[in-house]
């Protein structure tokens, strides 16, 4: 399989396609992996490479940073706004607020590139309710069943 994907990347690397983006070799959170459910009625799947926001958003993970507690992400190519573009996901957790375990914002959504969505600076992890631009982090809660 990896002398396969080796193979692929130099096959479009040849036909001058970029590289595709691989995550990087930092560990994500286990609190962070798995299907959860946010206080707006939301589903989502998180994996090591995938932030899904179900049932049509897709972002494709390339970078966690768990000291800096934000991922950056390339938006699919499907997702109903902002395709190709680029994310910063930060996160918050949330000691003592069960079943709410932890938070997220979406810091950069739109961003041109990887490391400009990683330049952005919008949140306030001290204040929750109004941290995330002026809004709150979303809370989530692990689900009891597979997200959609």
């Amino acid at each position: 399989m990896r002398h396969f994907l080796s193979v692929l990347i130099l096959a479009l690397a040849a036909c001058g396609h970029p590289a595709p983006a691989r995550p990087s070799p930092a560990t994500p959170p286990a609190e962070l992996l798995g299907d959860f459910g946010d206080d707006y009625g939301d589903e989502f799947s998180l994996t090591p490479t995938l932030f899904a926001h179900h049932p049509q958003s897709r972002y494709h993970i390339v970078r966690w940073n768990p000291a800096g507690r934000y991922l950056i992400a390339q938006n699919d190519s499907t997702n109903p706004s902002a395709q190709g573009r680029w994310t910063r996901i930060d996160w918050v957790l949330l000691p003592g607020m069960a079943p709410w375990t932890w938070g997220f914002c979406y810091s950069a959504y739109d961003a041109p590139t990887a490391d400009s969505a990683e330049a952005t600076h919008v949140v306030d992890r001290d204040t929750p309710k109004s941290g995330c631009n002026g809004h709150p982090f979303s809370r989530m809660k692990r689900l009891n069943h597979p997200a959609r």
